[in-house]
């Protein structure tokens, strides 16, 4: 599936404000009128939603666990590098320390 090259963001107010003067482009009396069957029908014909099956049985609910603060030194460049990433960056660092940790516990083969 191609992406698009421009996402506009709107806040919750400005999509309310587009709603109420019909200029949302979403059609919600016709969203509305859809029968079970018919949005079970989209879903299926949707190619993103190829194969996808989720059993619900088997689902499990796992929180996240309490982040700990940490204040470290670490070198300049390392920080640079990851603070270019943008914002999410620290999360960026803790995915891959996670790795790290994961793959020494569990070396491949």
């Amino acid at each position: 599936m191609a992406r698009k090259e421009h996402t506009a963001r709107y806040t919750d107010e400005e999509l309310r404000a587009l709603q109420r003067e019909g200029k949302d482009r979403s059609d919600w009396k016709r969203a509305a009128a859809m029968t079970q069957a018919d949005i079970e029908a989209a879903i299926a014909s949707d190619p993103d939603e190829a194969d996808m099956a989720v059993d619900w049985e088997s689902a499990t609910v796992e929180l996240p666990q309490p982040k700990a603060v940490l204040n470290m030194r670490i070198d300049r460049d390392v920080l640079d590098y990851f603070r270019r990433k943008g914002k999410g960056y620290q999360t960026l660092i803790n995915a891959v320390l996670r790795a790290y940790v994961r793959q020494k516990e569990h070396p491949p083969g």
